[in-house]
């Protein structure tokens, strides 16, 4: 019989949760299981590393510890080689990268759970999305965004989400750059005028009322702040990938308090970064570990008022995305906020304490037990009697298995749990050598740059007819036949640069290449 030293032999419930959680390769420590109050250090509750890619959830209400969830998984995946991105929305995440401060609470959890604690912190980056914050500035190019992605920021319905993905599919075929937001409000100013309208012809048209309407929620996010998320240089998001030179795995930590009055557009901000991953990271099916673990926070801001286009986006990309060797933590407050295609595709639960004030809690709290596998467990009674720290949960096994449902006390974090000090924050920052690359913004020459300089070219005038003009030889006919028949403009200009038609003979394929776009319409350029 399976004895634990401070508690005697093991309840078979336990014994049994012991015997689901024995496994034989790398795994991250959890905690104990837990009966009524007495957690159980011999039946240690983990997770294998190798379905890591498996994609998991963190929940539970507000102040039931899901931050912490997120900070001792992180860490003990950095000190197995694995990098991390983190979403810190409320600016307590930072702490990862300094050791912990011992005390008496810690002292008690960690004996508690048969935990040997010892602080340490972690290799950490720190970024801020387009410099509003200390952190490196994170950026993308409208381009590489894509309309998809860009429809949401935006709160557009399907049609003018339609009429969007025209703009850039017109852009890209006349290389257009659409590196900001004044490149994007200048194309659909062109295509919105006389001259515009005649060069959609051919692919459709863009009405004035759509791109009134969209023009006015660019000037809107631009207004806000959220001009600067776009633009050059770009984020490559194979920073996120990298280790320290002791081999852990880098925690990239991005810093969204600056910003978090503004979740639609963080929180697709960080769905354009996994998309990326996913375009450029090669299959590689499964690893004994994952080549990164991503931690989406507030996961219920992607799914509100999303378009339909946009869900099925999400759940492709977690489902495939996993063959990448990236796995994917979706955190938020109940499982219900998770669309249910999208939550059947995560194999690991950790669901801290669920409240049922009222008649709208207690219909959620009979969702959430649904989803869980059948167990000797209350797990309604559990779900609303968990103290802070403590959790139901099930991962799958190593053999792909779903584990026993497993009530458990959480081990405590390692590192500093709280924010990281300013001067520390800054130092860290400067001291990194992706500062120098992204710091500084960059305007190259692109759409906006483009158009101004064609609206600012004169009109041909008309020459006066040479001696002996009149009707048009056999030749000259033949020339006239040939050419192309759009009308002039910068669709004709296009087609009768001698340089553009040498460049589609050598590398036509190639161009196809550069604007190729993915699930969510993402594109990235070469560097």
């Amino acid at each position: 019989m399976t004895t634990d030293e401070t508690t005697g032999p093991l309840p078979a419930a336990v014994r049994e949760i012991a015997d689901g959680y024995a496994f034989t390769g790398p795994a991250l420590d959890l905690g104990a299981a837990l009966q009524g109050a007495t957690a159980y250090p011999a039946a240690a509750v983990r997770i294998p590393l190798g379905v890591l890619n498996r994609h998991g959830l963190v929940a539970g209400a507000t102040g039931t510890g899901k931050t912490k969830t997120l900070q001792l998984i992180a860490e003990q995946l950095s000190a197995q080689g694995v990098p991390v991105f983190l979403a810190d929305i409320k600016g307590d995440v930072s702490g990862i990268a300094a050791p912990g401060t011992p005390g008496d609470r810690v002292a008690a959890r960690a004996a508690d759970v048969g935990q040997t604690w010892t602080p340490r912190g972690c290799p950490a980056e720190f970024y801020a999305l387009g410099g509003q914050g200390t952190g490196i500035p994170v950026r993308a190019t409208v381009t590489s965004f894509g309309p998809l992605l860009l429809s949401k920021v935006l709160d557009l319905n399907e049609t003018q989400e339609s009429s969007l993905g025209l703009v850039f599919h017109y852009a890209d075929k006349q290389g257009l750059e659409l590196y900001d937001l004044k490149d994007l409000t200048a194309v659909i100013t062109f295509l919105a005028s006389s001259e515009g309208k005649e060069e959609l012809k051919g692919i459709g048209g863009l009405s004035a009322a759509t791109a009134g309407v969209i023009l006015r929620s660019l000037t809107v996010l631009d207004n806000e702040g959220a001009g600067a998320f776009f633009g050059e240089p770009e984020f490559d998001t194979a920073e996120l990938l990298r280790t320290a030179a002791d081999g852990r795995g880098l925690v990239s930590v991005l810093e969204l308090p600056a910003v978090q009055d503004r979740p639609r557009l963080f929180s697709t901000f960080l769905m354009w970064l996994l998309a990326d991953l996913y375009q450029e990271l090669p299959e590689v099916g499964d690893l004994d570990r994952p080549k990164l673990v991503f931690f989406l926070d507030e996961a219920h801001l992607l799914f509100e008022g999303a378009s339909k286009a946009f869900l099925e986006a999400i759940t492709r990309t977690v489902r495939l995305i996993r063959s990448k060797g990236v796995g994917i933590f979706f955190v938020t407050q109940s499982p219900k906020d998770v669309p249910g295609d999208v939550l059947a595709q995560l194999g690991n639960r950790v669901q801290h304490a669920l409240r049922a004030f009222t008649p709208d809690d207690a219909k959620a709290l009979r969702a959430t037990v649904s989803t869980f596998p059948k167990s000797s467990y209350d797990l309604g009674e559990v779900l609303t009697s968990l103290g802070t720290g403590e959790a139901v949960v099930t991962v799958l096994s190593e053999t792909g298995a779903p584990t026993p449902v497993a009530a458990t006390r959480l081990r405590a974090p390692q590192s500093l749990m709280g924010p990281l000090g300013a001067d520390a924050l800054l130092a860290a920052v400067d001291a990194s050598p992706l500062t120098a690359r992204y710091r500084d913004a960059i305007d190259r020459e692109s759409a906006y740059e483009k158009l101004a300089a064609r609206a600012a070219r004169p009109e041909p005038q008309d020459a006066p007819p040479a001696a002996g003009a009149g009707r048009p030889g056999p030749e000259q006919a033949e020339r006239a036949e040939q050419a192309p028949k759009d009308g002039g403009g910068l669709l004709g200009s296009l087609l009768a640069n001698p340089a553009l038609k040498s460049f589609a003979r050598s590398a036509g394929s190639q161009l196809g290449r550069e604007i190729s776009r993915s699930l969510f319409g993402t594109s990235r350029r070469r560097r």
